[in-house]
């Protein structure tokens, strides 16, 4: 599995790389992280749904994820 994050990953994915993602999830408005969207949506398609920029939170996981190597 890759170590970086991209906007066509869903939350679930992004779950399964590192359990503290889920913090930045939530900040950007993601509380339903166990829901049948969190598998099948992409970061992409839940931060439009949310209102929220797919590349900063993108950016921000990518740099939680390189701090918690």
């Amino acid at each position: 599995m890759t170590n970086e994050v991209t906007k066509d990953m869903s939350i679930g994915q992004v779950l399964n790389m590192h359990r503290g993602t889920a913090r930045i999830l939530m900040e950007f408005g993601m509380h339903c992280l166990g829901c049948p969207h969190a598998i099948a949506e992409s970061l992409e398609d839940a931060c439009a749904a949310h209102g929220t920029n797919a590349d900063e939170l993108v950016a921000q996981l990518n740099e939680f994820l390189a701090e918690a190597e």
